[in-house]
């Protein structure tokens, strides 16, 4: 399983982050998130990917941050649509000149449809399942990891949503194509703010 480490806020920390070489760092581009970033990333590793997040914004929102910040995916973690993300991909090509991947997440409670991810096989190279909740993110709860056995889907998928070190061997036993966990809250000393020491345990763990 790939590791997305998300909520990054604070430059000394970003690269601290970055000296462990997650696969993933992602960024929230969301003003009512308390790790809402609008600050620099200092230079990290070519090998980590930097993901955007952003919850119903505007094609041209997500297109200027892309660009600004170098993003190599877009997470969309609010009510876009296929048509949305076959659009933004698109113009993404177009300005970016390279290929940018598009995450698309779902809010999962303990009964979920996955044909409901059907329409954005096509347009999307990613899902995400995070926990249904009240924000759209970030609620650092779990939800019933059971209900992917239903998920037949060949769209590979991030899994988030209260991972802590506690859930490391729930996931192992799963035994499911997990793609990559996405952390947040769970490694953090404050929001925005990561735990260098767990996040380490947790890629050992994570590497058993």
């Amino acid at each position: 399983m790939k590791l997305k480490i998300c909520g990054m806020k604070y430059p000394e920390n970003i690269q601290e982050v970055a000296a462990i070489l997650p696969d993933y760092m992602g960024f929230i581009f969301y003003k009512k998130s308390p790790r809402f970033f609008n600050g620099e990333i200092p230079t990290i590793p070519n090998s980590i990917q930097k993901v955007g997040v952003f919850v119903n914004a505007t094609l041209e929102e997500i297109i200027t941050k892309t660009l600004q910040y170098e993003l190599d995916l877009v997470q969309l973690h609010g009510n876009e649509t296929p048509q949305f993300c076959t659009d933004l991909k698109t113009e993404l090509d177009h300005q970016k000149k390279e290929t940018v991947k598009i995450i698309k997440a779902f809010p999962v409670n303990d009964f979920f449809d996955f044909n409901n991810c059907k329409p954005y096989e096509t347009t999307c190279d990613f899902f995400l399942f995070d926990t249904k909740g009240e924000n759209p993110g970030g609620n650092g709860t779990s939800f019933d990891w059971q209900v992917l056995k239903d998920y037949s889907l060949t769209k590979p998928f991030f899994l988030s949503g209260g991972i802590g070190l506690d859930k490391t061997e729930s996931l192992k036993q799963l035994k499911l194509p997990i793609y990559a966990i996405d952390v947040n809250s769970k490694f953090e000393t404050k929001p925005g703010n990561k735990n260098i020491q767990l996040l380490k345990k947790l890629q050992h763990e994570l590497s058993r």
